[in-house]
């Protein structure tokens, strides 16, 4: 059975869903990708993980069924939304997955209120620099002939997914204006930051992300109890890959 209703958080109608609400234990707070939805970044991986617990998914500000609005963008603001929403729901703990931007959100929420995260996903996001240093140069120079860059049929995706969910499907382009600078100029956090975060971290990226290798090893080493995936023949549109992200998951968030 699923649960989707919106929550008046911090001045935007946020949407959510709830799935496998008879589930024991804690919760698994979900968070997509950047310009992506709930549904395109884990339909994948929704069965398994939704007939062990409840799963909450939570589409941010400007992405799905939440609509961009009026309110600056940021990681923070994000964090907060998501945190006032667990105030809401009446859960006081819960487990996070994040991709991409959603891994940002989940790491802010850990940091900022790490009594709230028992276990932290966190794939194919960076941790603590400016993505000069933490992505690759085609990254950041938007170079599309590379391999590590969307495909045209995965941005068609993006687009599709959004149009169908938005309350407004005029603004995907005024999102992604606001989207994209906050995630890539965001500076993260300090090592004493990163250093306090006591929860078991796994962090996930593709050997062809967009995240450097070595500043993922970094960010392993800065957090106390993490685990670092590298998957193979994997791009950063890819890494939420159910053959491989699924066992490792599933394993990583049992108690």
């Amino acid at each position: 059975m699923t649960q989707a209703a919106h929550a008046s958080v911090n001045g935007i109608d946020l949407y959510y869903e709830i799935l496998g609400a008879d589930r024991p234990g804690p919760p698994l707070v979900m968070l997509h990708g950047g310009m992506l939805t709930f549904h395109l970044s884990f339909d994948a991986l929704l069965p398994a993980l939704t007939a062990e617990r409840k799963v909450i998914g939570i589409e941010l500000q400007g992405h799905g069924h939440t609509a961009l609005g009026d309110r600056p963008f940021s990681i923070r603001q994000c964090a907060e939304d998501v945190i006032a929403l667990l105030d809401q729901l009446g859960i006081d703990q819960a487990d996070f997955l994040g991709y991409s931007l959603g891994g940002l959100v989940s790491a802010d929420v850990a940091v900022v209120a790490p009594d709230r995260v028992g276990r932290l996903v966190v794939a194919a996001s960076h941790f603590r620099a400016t993505r000069s240093e933490a992505y690759y140069p085609e990254i950041t120079e938007l170079d599309l002939d590379s391999p590590r860059m969307p495909t045209e049929e995965e941005s068609a995706a993006m687009v599709g997914a959004y149009e169908e969910a938005a309350p407004s499907t005029e603004d995907f382009f005024r999102s992604v204006g606001q989207v994209q600078p906050a995630v890539h100029d965001f500076e993260g956090w300090t090592d004493d930051e990163l250093a306090r975060l006591t929860m078991p971290v796994l962090i996930i990226v593709g050997d062809t992300d967009f995240v450097r290798l070595e500043h993922a090893v970094e960010m392993k080493q800065l957090v106390p109890d993490a685990q670092l995936a590298i998957l193979p023949g994997t791009t950063h549109m890819r890494v939420i890959r159910p053959d491989l992200v699924l066992p490792m998951v599933t394993a990583f968030l049992r108690r």
